[in-house]
C-alpha cells in the first residue's frame, strides 16, 4: 500500500465525517422545515382513509376529495380552538392586573383549608419545609405577578403557531393530494434493485401508521366523552375544554395520563376557591378522581389493546418496552414517535431481511 493510497483513504474519511457533520448542522437549522413536514405527514395519515372512502366508494376526483378532507380537517382544527375562546377568556378576565390580588388570596384561603382539614399547624408545616428548602413564600402566599406579562406575550406566540399552522395545512394538502410525492422523493436515494421493496414497505407503512392514528383519536375520543360526563355531573365550569386537554395528554404514553389527571384534579380545585373545602371541594375532587380512574381502566384495558393490536401488530408487552426505551433514550419526544417508528422499522426488516429468524418472530403477525 503506497503513501498516495494511505493519503487518499485518509482525505476520503475526513471529507465523509466534514460533509456528515455539515449535513446534521443543516437539518439542525431546518429543524423548524422538519417539524412542519412530520406534523403534515401525520395529518395526511389521518386524512387518507376520509380520501380513499371518497374516491372510492363516493367516486369523487382525487382533487375534490383531498379539498373536503381539508375542510373537514381545518373545521374540526376551528371548532376546537372555539372551545377555548370563552375559557381564555374568563381566565383573562380572572387573571388581570385588578384581580391578582383577589386570586392570590383565594389560593391563600385554599391552601389554609387543606392544613387545617389535615390537622396540620402553621409551625409544622413551617419546619416540614425547611427541612426540605422549598421557600417560604409558599405561605407567605404566591407571587403571581408575572402572570401579566405571559399574557402581553401571548400574541408573540400566537403569530408564531399561526405561520406553522399554515405551512403544515399547505404541506399536508399536497402529501394528499399526491401521494406518491414522499414515496418519489424517497426512491430517487434508492438502488433500482431496491426500489419494488420499498415502495412495499412504504405502502405498508401508511396502512399501519393511517389505522394507528385513527385509533389513536379514537382513544382521545372516548377519554374525552368520559371525562366531560364526570366533570358536567360534578358541575364544573368549562367541562368540554378541561375534559379535551386532559384526553389530550393522552398521546404521550403512560406520562400523559398522570399529567392530565393532575391538571384535571388542579382545575376542579381551583374552580371553587370560595367554597368550604371539607364540605364541597374535597367530595367534588374525589368524585372527579373517581372518574379518571373509570377513564384509565377503560383506555388501559379496552382502547389501548384494541389499538395496538389491529393497528400496528405488536404486542402490548412489546410496545410497552419499545415506550419505555425511546423514552429513557429521547424523553418525552421519543415516547411519543415510539409507537410509529418502530412500526416502520418492522415493516422494513420484514421486507428486505425476511429470512433472519429474529425478525421472523418480530414480524409474525405483519
Amino acid at each position: 500500500m503506497t503513501s498516495r493510497t494511505i493519503s487518499q483513504g485518509i482525505l476520503r474519511a475526513v471529507g465523509i465525517i466534514v460533509g456528515t457533520v455539515l449535513l446534521f448542522y443543516f437539518l439542525y437549522l431546518i429543524r423548524s422545515v422538519l417539524a412542519y413536514l412530520a406534523f403534515a405527514a401525520v395529518i395526511a395519515l389521518i386524512g387518507r382513509p376520509i380520501v380513499l372512502f371518497l374516491r372510492r366508494k363516493l367516486k369523487f376526483p382525487n382533487i375534490l376529495a383531498v379539498i373536503l378532507t381539508m375542510v373537514l380537517m381545518v373545521g374540526i382544527l376551528i371548532g376546537i380552538i372555539a372551545l377555548f375562546i370563552p375559557l381564555i377568556s374568563e381566565q383573562g378576565k380572572n387573571l388581570s392586573l385588578l384581580n391578582i390580588d383577589e386570586l392570590q388570596g383565594n389560593i391563600n384561603t385554599l391552601y389554609y383549608q387543606i392544613t387545617d382539614y389535615l390537622g396540620l399547624s402553621k409551625q409544622v408545616v413551617e419546619e416540614v419545609i425547611e427541612e426540605t428548602e422549598i421557600e417560604k413564600n409558599i405561605l407567605e402566599g404566591l407571587d403571581l405577578g408575572f402572570i401579566p406579562n405571559f399574557l402581553n406575550s401571548f400574541l408573540d406566540i400566537l403569530s408564531t403557531v399561526s405561520v406553522g399552522l399554515f405551512s403544515v395545512i399547505f404541506i399536508s394538502f399536497f402529501f394528499l393530494k399526491d401521494s406518491k410525492l414522499f414515496q418519489k422523493g424517497l426512491l430517487t436515494f434508492v438502488p433500482k434493485t431496491k426500489e419494488t421493496g420499498t415502495v412495499n414497505s412504504i405502502d405498508k407503512i401508511n396502512n399501519l401508521l393511517s389505522r394507528y392514528f385513527v385509533g389513536l383519536l379514537l382513544q382521545i375520543f372516548i377519554l374525552f366523552i368520559i371525562y366531560t360526563i364526570v366533570l358536567l355531573v360534578v358541575g364544573i365550569e368549562n367541562a368540554i375544554v378541561i375534559a379535551f386537554l386532559c384526553a389530550l395528554f393522552n398521546i404521550i404514553p403512560y406520562i400523559g395520563p398522570i399529567i392530565g389527571g393532575v391538571l384535571m384534579l388542579t382545575l376542579t380545585m381551583t374552580s371553587n376557591l370560595d367554597a368550604d373545602f371539607s364540605t364541597v371541594i374535597l367530595p367534588k375532587t374525589g368524585y372527579v378522581l373517581i372518574g379518571l380512574v373509570i377513564g384509565q381502566l377503560v383506555d388501559n384495558f379496552f382502547s389501548q389493546p384494541f389499538i395496538f393490536s389491529n393497528s400496528v401488530k405488536s404486542h402490548p408487552l412489546e410496545i410497552f418496552l419499545v415506550i419505555i426505551i425511546a423514552g429513557l433514550l429521547f424523553g418525552v419526544v421519543g415516547m411519543i414517535v415510539a409507537v410509529p417508528g418502530y412500526t416502520a422499522i418492522k415493516v422494513i426488516l420484514k421486507e428486505f431481511l425476511a429470512e433472519n429468524k429474529i425478525v421472523k418472530s418480530l414480524t409474525e403477525n405483519l
